[in-house]
């Protein structure tokens, strides 16, 4: 399984609350957001790891220059106008097969991401696994239509009738993805969430996968919430 995250936002919430470092290396017990998602990765049999960073933040590249972990490690420096702008660059880098992608502030347990890698790397029907929660404290969540047996059938920007999941940021698929990726920029299309529902449109099988709880961490009053959560049973 390869892995890639995304990392090239400016945090610009957490700097304007006074967290003076950058998002990607803001601590959570001790360890650097970005090191916990690379640590995790690699004990999730990481073939290789593509990080995106912003051009404008030389500390994270220091720190990524320095890092020590048992997985081939690719750095893109680039500011991106959008979260799927990053993840086309780092399409570039990555090699072909299953592949799982994340943002650095997305927060999970250790135990529940290995379950879900798990179905994923044994699952052979689907073009696609998405991680979703019934748990729901993003500012502007993305909710997921799912039928019975957990296949996706729309991604919403509003609650519906019935409604139970949103998306909770981390995304594993095969690399039947990138010619939708590379269709949607040829066609100045912009944000995740409408990467995703080409996905659909173009005939992609995708299923969820359920965790309890998926959190961000997007104001400093986050981090300490962040902690709690992964130190919980």
């Amino acid at each position: 399984m390869h892995y890639a995250i995304i990392a090239a936002g400016e945090g610009s919430r957490l700097a304007q609350e006074g967290v003076e470092k950058p998002k990607p290396l803001v601590e959570l017990n001790g360890e650097p957001m970005i090191l916990r998602l690379m640590n995790i990765f690699t004990r999730c049999n990481a073939e290789s790891i593509s990080v995106i960073i912003n051009d404008f933040m030389p500390e994270v590249r220091q720190f990524l220059d320095n890092v020590k972990i048992d997985a081939p490690l690719n750095v893109i420096v680039k500011s991106t106008p959008s979260s799927m702008h990053s993840f086309w660059e780092l399409s570039k880098v990555m090699k072909p097969g299953k592949f799982c992608l994340t943002t650095v502030d997305t927060i999970f347990r250790e135990e529940d991401f290995a379950s879900y890698i798990a179905a994923f790397e044994a699952d052979n029907r689907h073009d696609g696994l998405w991680a979703v929660t019934p748990f729901i404290e993003d500012e502007k969540p993305l909710y997921v239509d799912v039928n019975r047996c957990m296949s996706i059938k729309a991604f919403c920007d509003e609650p519906f009738d019935g409604a139970k999941y949103v998306s909770g940021g981390v995304y594993a698929m095969t690399d039947k993805a990138f010619p939708v990726l590379n269709d949607c920029i040829d066609k100045g299309i912009s944000r995740m969430r409408n990467f995703q529902r080409a996905l659909i449109a173009a005939g992609m099988k995708l299923k969820a996968f359920s965790i309890d709880k998926i959190i961000d961490v997007d104001h400093a009053s986050d981090i300490e919430v962040a902690q709690a959560f992964i130190n919980s049973k």
